[in-house]
């Protein structure tokens, strides 16, 4: 993991500036951002659109990170793409490689608007060479990487609001306050960005998305809609908005999914505030909890867990793939466990403990979340990136 711009910036002239071929949408946060990503790409999809959408990390398949009107790009068009990129700039990290290749595909697709979330902080984010998007966003600010960004909010908060261009309204959502909302109004304020706050309006409620927090999302998106102006023509801006709302997927988010076995929610909550959020949908779930959980080494995984599990009858501990994950040794000793050895031993000892009534909760980490999921599904997978 490298945080820097210098190597992105000599292959964007390199690659001819694949990412000035383009209108975008860039959106950064501790927790939403990628909701909020889906959500406007679907909106556009929906009023017509050709568009890219850009996220990370993936689930399943590396592809699902680079989405081109909806669908992860082809297989032969990624291996074309990732081959010339890897070929011509060797310098370049994986997650600045990724991103190359998503704006190179999005330009060599003649895409109307490509919606790209950033990969951590802001400032110094690979996806940070966006000259002049239509419209920026930060969603939330919490605790999260802070040996990258800062031990306090506010210092969170200036480096995401790093996206921040001269000129280009700046959307932030309606759960930021305190010293983050200070620090990003003050970095506003210094560009001469506007800034709006996305307060709820009755233009569109509510997406497919299930989650309380969801809400708040679905407003950051439509005000960054409405700042962007990307819906200003159309004959139904109402129509498309709806219909964007209602068919947008995010997989691994508050995701149910019904077995035979009986019921299993994914969430990729993978940080405090994120647990939160999902403790708040587990505490009107009426059916019995099994909780799978794991964290990587660098989460705050104490205040997860202490959140989560008074929520769950009984726990099965599992250590997630991708950099070096949280003993689940120490997890067993904070909340009494079952400690899986691998998802083949964790999914049916959580099926058992959860019974045909209950439902099997797996959360912790993102890639804790694409093992389990992909196995339950029977998805073709490729090897985690914890990137």
């Amino acid at each position: 993991m490298e945080l820097g711009l210098e190597k992105m910036r000599a292959s964007c002239t390199r690659f001819d500036h694949p990412e000035a071929k383009f209108k975008a949408i860039h959106v950064a946060g501790t927790n939403g951002k990628g909701s909020v990503c889906a959500t406007v790409e679907s909106v556009a999809r929906a009023a017509g659109m050709k568009t890219g959408l850009y996220t990370s990390p993936h689930l399943s398949k590396f592809s699902e990170r680079i989405r081109i009107s909806g669908e992860p790009i082809s297989d032969d068009a990624l291996s074309s793409t990732l081959g010339h990129v890897l070929g011509s700039a060797p310098e370049l990290s994986f997650f600045e490689v990724a991103t190359m290749t998503a704006f190179v595909a999005f330009a060599e697709a003649n895409v109307d608007l490509a919606v790209v979330e950033v990969g951590i902080g802001g400032r110094l984010d690979a996806t940070n060479v966006l000259p002049s998007p239509l419209a920026t966003g930060i969603t939330t600010i919490a605790f999260d990487h802070m040996d990258k960004l800062g031990n306090s909010l506010a210092e969170i908060a200036r480096e995401k609001a790093g996206i921040v261009k001269p000129g280009v309204p700046l959307v932030v959502g309606g759960r930021v306050e305190g010293e983050a909302l200070s620090a990003i109004e003050s970095v506003a304020r210094e560009r001469g960005a506007p800034l709006k706050r996305a307060t709820h309006t009755n233009f569109a409620n509510g997406t497919a998305l299930a989650g309380a927090h969801q809400d708040d999302n679905a407003d950051t998106a439509l005000w960054l809609l409405f700042e962007s102006k990307i819906l200003k023509g159309r004959p139904n801006p109402q129509r498309d908005v709806f219909e964007g709302f209602q068919n947008v997927r995010w997989p691994g988010r508050l995701e149910r999914v019904d077995t035979p076995e009986g019921p299993w929610l994914f969430d990729a909550a993978h940080n405090p505030e994120g647990a939160r959020a999902l403790a708040t949908y587990l505490a009107r779930v009426k059916e019995p909890v099994a909780l799978v959980f794991g964290t990587l080494a660098d989460k705050a995984w104490p205040e997860m867990l202490d959140v989560l599990a008074p929520l769950a009858q009984n726990r099965v501990y599992l250590a997630p793939k991708g950099r070096t994950p949280s003993p689940t040794a120490l997890l067993g000793a904070r909340h009494p466990r079952k400690i899986g050895e691998n998802a083949q031993v964790a999914m049916p000892a959580a099926r058992a403990l959860a019974g045909e009534k209950g439902i099997v909760v797996v959360a912790g980490s993102i890639f804790l979340v694409g093992e389990i999921r992909s196995k339950l599904l029977g998805l073709p997978v490729d090897p985690p990136v914890a990137l």
